[in-house]
């Protein structure tokens, strides 16, 4: 068995991801009740990471940015549904961005979104490369087998669905669905 050494720098992110996750949910609970400073401080905290979410799906910066505003406007009116019971308040912020991002490319045709072929192959691999050596995330994802870590990078990071998953990794459908499922529950019970 393999023992991690954890430096003071782990630890010192750790503490500031616990402070800034605590933090939003702290503004998300004020946004709930009106207040437009706590937007601000999500804003501040959050928006050019969003920001690079939405670009990763978009592939325009306009684009981009604009999903980060309308997402933004959805924080502010739909605050009140974050439920901190259901997860994290970072979580549930990058999920309304990339569910409008994904919404910007459904709607009215604006351009064509990129054919899985025109990624390479190892593109699920440079985004978890991209993650820090000490991100729990990138922990986490190193406990999947390949085969699910790189489903659910592209589901995630890419915006691949399901369908577009299996013609591009060659499986069936059900088992591309059970890969991230169970994978996702993995993350899930590795992160906390």
């Amino acid at each position: 068995m393999t023992e991690t050494s954890v430096t003071p720098r782990d630890v010192a992110s750790r503490d500031d991801s616990t402070a800034a996750e605590a933090q939003i949910s702290a503004a998300l609970a004020r946004c709930a009740a009106g207040d437009q400073a706590a937007l601000k401080i999500i804003y501040d905290l959050e928006a050019p990471r969003l920001t690079g979410v939405a670009f990763r799906l978009l592939r325009r910066r306009d684009l981009a940015e604009e999903a980060v505003h309308d997402a933004f406007l959805r924080v502010w009116r739909g605050a009140g549904t974050y439920d901190p019971a259901r997860g994290a308040a970072r979580g549930w912020l990058y999920a309304v961005v990339r569910n409008q991002a994904l919404s910007l490319l459904r709607d009215e045709g604006r351009f064509e979104p990129a054919e899985p072929a025109d990624l390479p192959d190892n593109e699920s691999e440079a985004a978890f490369e991209a993650l820090s050596d000490s991100s729990a995330l990138r922990r986490c994802l190193q406990q999947l087998d390949t085969g699910r870590r790189r489903a659910i990078l592209l589901a995630y990071v890419h915006g691949f669905s399901h369908g577009e998953l299996a013609g591009r990794l060659g499986m069936p459908l059900g088992t591309v669905k059970s890969w991230i499922r169970r994978g996702l529950a993995s993350l899930q019970a590795c992160l906390g």
